[in-house]
Protein backbone atom coordinates (compact mmCIF):
# COMPACT_ATOMS: atom_id res chain seq x y z
CA UNK A 1 0.00 0.00 0.00
CA UNK A 2 1.53 3.44 -1.27
CA UNK A 3 0.47 6.08 1.15
CA UNK A 4 0.58 9.88 0.23
CA UNK A 5 0.55 12.61 3.12
CA UNK A 6 0.49 15.98 2.55
CA UNK A 7 1.07 18.43 5.32
CA UNK A 8 -0.99 21.55 5.41
CA UNK A 9 0.54 22.97 8.13
CA UNK A 10 2.00 26.55 7.65
CA UNK A 11 4.62 25.51 9.85
CA UNK A 12 6.26 22.76 7.91
CA UNK A 13 8.89 20.89 9.12
CA UNK A 14 8.21 22.58 12.39
CA UNK A 15 4.89 22.00 12.97
CA UNK A 16 2.74 19.94 15.30
CA UNK A 17 1.44 18.04 12.45
CA UNK A 18 4.56 17.09 11.41
CA UNK A 19 4.97 15.46 14.62
CA UNK A 20 1.52 13.83 15.01
CA UNK A 21 2.51 12.62 11.29
CA UNK A 22 5.75 11.15 12.29
CA UNK A 23 4.12 8.50 14.88
CA UNK A 24 0.69 7.44 12.15
CA UNK A 25 3.79 6.96 9.23
CA UNK A 26 5.95 4.69 11.61
CA UNK A 27 2.50 2.61 12.51
CA UNK A 28 1.71 2.21 8.49
CA UNK A 29 4.96 1.55 7.73
CA UNK A 30 5.30 -1.61 10.04
CA UNK A 31 2.92 -3.65 7.64
CA UNK A 32 4.96 -5.20 4.57
CA UNK A 33 4.56 -3.42 1.74
CA UNK A 34 3.36 -0.13 2.48
CA UNK A 35 5.41 3.32 2.17
CA UNK A 36 5.12 6.57 2.84
CA UNK A 37 5.35 10.04 0.92
CA UNK A 38 5.59 13.34 2.56
CA UNK A 39 4.75 16.57 0.94
CA UNK A 40 4.91 20.07 2.59
CA UNK A 41 1.97 22.36 1.54
CA UNK A 42 3.56 25.15 2.62
CA UNK A 43 6.46 25.29 -0.87
CA UNK A 44 3.92 26.64 -2.15
CA UNK A 45 5.55 26.84 -5.15
CA UNK A 46 5.71 23.08 -5.30
CA UNK A 47 1.99 23.25 -5.91
CA UNK A 48 2.25 21.97 -9.68
CA UNK A 49 3.95 19.05 -8.77
CA UNK A 50 2.23 18.35 -5.57
CA UNK A 51 -1.11 18.04 -7.94
CA UNK A 52 0.82 15.51 -9.90
CA UNK A 53 1.27 13.55 -6.56
CA UNK A 54 -2.17 13.44 -5.85
CA UNK A 55 -3.16 11.89 -9.47
CA UNK A 56 -0.54 9.45 -9.35
CA UNK A 57 -0.93 8.32 -5.72
CA UNK A 58 -2.75 5.26 -4.40
CA UNK A 59 -4.20 6.64 -1.42
CA UNK A 60 -3.77 10.27 0.53
CA UNK A 61 -4.10 11.80 3.63
CA UNK A 62 -4.66 15.68 4.18
CA UNK A 63 -3.27 16.33 7.40
CA UNK A 64 -3.89 20.44 8.57
CA UNK A 65 -3.92 22.18 11.69
CA UNK A 66 -7.75 23.83 11.92
CA UNK A 67 -7.57 27.80 11.27
CA UNK A 68 -10.71 29.98 12.21
CA UNK A 69 -12.76 26.79 12.02
CA UNK A 70 -11.72 25.98 8.56
CA UNK A 71 -8.35 25.51 7.30
CA UNK A 72 -5.20 27.27 6.60
CA UNK A 73 -4.70 29.37 2.98
CA UNK A 74 -2.27 27.08 1.40
CA UNK A 75 -4.79 24.46 1.99
CA UNK A 76 -7.70 25.79 0.27
CA UNK A 77 -5.21 26.73 -2.30
CA UNK A 78 -4.22 23.27 -2.98
CA UNK A 79 -7.38 21.81 -2.87
CA UNK A 80 -8.87 24.72 -5.10
CA UNK A 81 -5.53 23.55 -7.68
CA UNK A 82 -6.92 20.28 -7.36
CA UNK A 83 -10.33 20.97 -9.54
CA UNK A 84 -9.32 19.90 -13.06
CA UNK A 85 -8.83 16.31 -11.43
CA UNK A 86 -12.40 16.39 -10.16
CA UNK A 87 -14.63 13.37 -11.00
CA UNK A 88 -12.02 11.18 -12.34
CA UNK A 89 -12.34 7.74 -11.73
CA UNK A 90 -8.71 7.12 -11.32
CA UNK A 91 -8.27 9.62 -8.12
CA UNK A 92 -7.00 8.01 -4.75
CA UNK A 93 -8.59 7.26 -1.87
CA UNK A 94 -8.97 10.04 0.63
CA UNK A 95 -8.57 10.38 4.38
CA UNK A 96 -8.29 13.47 6.40
CA UNK A 97 -6.86 14.64 10.07
CA UNK A 98 -7.57 17.82 11.71
CA UNK A 99 -5.86 18.58 15.02
CA UNK A 100 -6.27 22.46 16.49
CA UNK A 101 -5.51 23.85 19.74
CA UNK A 102 -9.46 24.02 20.87
CA UNK A 103 -9.62 21.26 23.20
CA UNK A 104 -12.65 20.69 22.10
CA UNK A 105 -13.50 18.45 18.84
CA UNK A 106 -16.81 19.92 18.12
CA UNK A 107 -15.00 22.99 16.59
CA UNK A 108 -13.38 21.23 13.94
CA UNK A 109 -16.86 18.90 12.87
CA UNK A 110 -17.91 22.05 10.46
CA UNK A 111 -15.18 21.81 8.44
CA UNK A 112 -15.45 17.52 8.60
CA UNK A 113 -18.37 18.07 6.87
CA UNK A 114 -16.65 20.03 4.31
CA UNK A 115 -14.48 17.49 3.61
CA UNK A 116 -17.07 14.76 3.11
CA UNK A 117 -18.20 16.77 0.06
CA UNK A 118 -15.32 17.04 -1.03
CA UNK A 119 -13.62 13.41 -1.37
CA UNK A 120 -17.49 13.36 -2.88
CA UNK A 121 -16.92 15.93 -5.43
CA UNK A 122 -13.35 14.70 -6.33
CA UNK A 123 -14.72 11.28 -6.59
CA UNK A 124 -11.85 9.79 -3.94
CA UNK A 125 -13.06 7.15 -1.58
CA UNK A 126 -13.65 8.78 1.52
CA UNK A 127 -11.56 6.98 4.42
CA UNK A 128 -12.88 9.32 7.08
CA UNK A 129 -11.30 11.98 9.31
CA UNK A 130 -9.87 12.05 12.31
CA UNK A 131 -9.95 14.91 15.13
CA UNK A 132 -7.51 15.49 17.30
CA UNK A 133 -8.14 19.07 19.72
CA UNK A 134 -5.77 20.24 22.24
CA UNK A 135 -2.79 19.79 20.16
CA UNK A 136 -0.91 23.16 20.11
CA UNK A 137 2.11 22.88 21.87
CA UNK A 138 3.07 19.01 21.57
CA UNK A 139 6.66 20.11 19.35
CA UNK A 140 7.87 21.53 22.47
CA UNK A 141 6.62 19.46 25.32
CA UNK A 142 8.34 16.19 26.98
CA UNK A 143 7.82 12.97 25.51
CA UNK A 144 6.21 11.58 28.95
CA UNK A 145 3.49 14.32 28.20
CA UNK A 146 2.42 13.33 24.57
CA UNK A 147 3.43 9.17 25.25
CA UNK A 148 -0.39 8.49 24.95
CA UNK A 149 -1.36 10.91 21.82
CA UNK A 150 1.53 9.38 19.74
CA UNK A 151 1.06 6.16 20.75
CA UNK A 152 -2.91 6.62 19.39
CA UNK A 153 -1.33 8.38 15.85
CA UNK A 154 1.02 4.83 15.85
CA UNK A 155 -1.73 2.90 16.08
CA UNK A 156 -4.12 4.79 13.84
CA UNK A 157 -1.52 4.56 10.93
CA UNK A 158 -1.15 0.81 11.55
CA UNK A 159 -4.94 0.15 11.57
CA UNK A 160 -4.98 2.66 8.53
CA UNK A 161 -2.66 -0.32 6.44
CA UNK A 162 -4.97 -2.66 6.36
CA UNK A 163 -6.59 -0.63 3.36
CA UNK A 164 -9.76 0.15 5.32
CA UNK A 165 -9.81 3.53 6.43
CA UNK A 166 -9.21 5.05 9.87
CA UNK A 167 -10.01 2.69 12.99
CA UNK A 168 -13.51 3.74 14.64
CA UNK A 169 -12.24 3.00 17.87
CA UNK A 170 -9.46 4.89 17.99
CA UNK A 171 -11.09 7.73 16.89
CA UNK A 172 -13.15 7.74 19.81
CA UNK A 173 -9.94 7.82 22.11
CA UNK A 174 -8.45 10.95 19.86
CA UNK A 175 -12.06 12.94 21.00
CA UNK A 176 -13.45 11.41 23.81
CA UNK A 177 -16.20 14.45 24.40
CA UNK A 178 -17.61 16.61 21.76
CA UNK A 179 -17.43 19.36 24.52
CA UNK A 180 -15.72 19.61 28.25
CA UNK A 181 -16.89 17.94 31.05
CA UNK A 182 -17.94 20.66 33.62
CA UNK A 183 -15.17 19.61 35.66
CA UNK A 184 -12.36 20.34 33.43
CA UNK A 185 -14.18 23.67 32.62
CA UNK A 186 -14.06 24.94 36.21
CA UNK A 187 -10.17 23.94 36.35
CA UNK A 188 -9.91 25.60 33.35
CA UNK A 189 -11.04 28.90 34.24
CA UNK A 190 -9.36 28.91 37.45
CA UNK A 191 -6.59 28.18 36.03
CA UNK A 192 -6.72 31.13 32.98
CA UNK A 193 -7.60 33.42 36.06
CA UNK A 194 -4.47 32.75 38.20
CA UNK A 195 -2.55 33.92 35.12
CA UNK A 196 -0.46 30.53 34.07
CA UNK A 197 -2.89 29.45 31.05
CA UNK A 198 -2.21 32.60 29.47
CA UNK A 199 1.33 32.49 29.36
CA UNK A 200 2.19 29.84 26.23
CA UNK A 201 -0.42 32.57 24.25
CA UNK A 202 1.29 35.72 25.44
CA UNK A 203 4.47 34.81 24.32
CA UNK A 204 3.08 33.89 21.43
CA UNK A 205 1.45 37.24 20.57
CA UNK A 206 5.24 38.73 21.78
CA UNK A 207 6.72 36.95 19.08
CA UNK A 208 4.53 38.48 17.01
CA UNK A 209 4.48 41.95 18.23
CA UNK A 210 0.84 41.19 18.79
CA UNK A 211 0.90 41.13 22.14
CA UNK A 212 -0.54 45.27 22.44
CA UNK A 213 -3.50 44.38 20.23
CA UNK A 214 -4.66 41.14 21.83
CA UNK A 215 -8.09 42.58 22.77
CA UNK A 216 -8.27 44.69 19.44
CA UNK A 217 -12.04 44.76 18.46
CA UNK A 218 -11.32 45.97 14.11
CA UNK A 219 -15.10 45.21 13.26
CA UNK A 220 -16.75 46.40 15.83
CA UNK A 221 -14.57 49.75 15.84
CA UNK A 222 -15.36 49.55 12.20
CA UNK A 223 -19.00 49.53 12.88
CA UNK A 224 -19.04 51.92 15.87
CA UNK A 225 -17.67 54.73 13.61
Amino acid sequence: MRLTVFNGSPRGKNSNTKRLMEHFSRGFMEQPDCQVEMAYLNRTRELENQVKMFAQAEHVILAFPLYTDAMPAIVKNFIEALEPLRGHAENPSLGFIVQSGFPEPAHSRYVERYLVKLASRLACAYYGTAIRGGVEGIRMQPDWMTKKLFKYFYQLGKCYSSDKGFDEGILLRLAPWEKLPWTRLTFLRLFNKLGPGNMYWDHQLKDNNAFEQRFARPFVEELNE
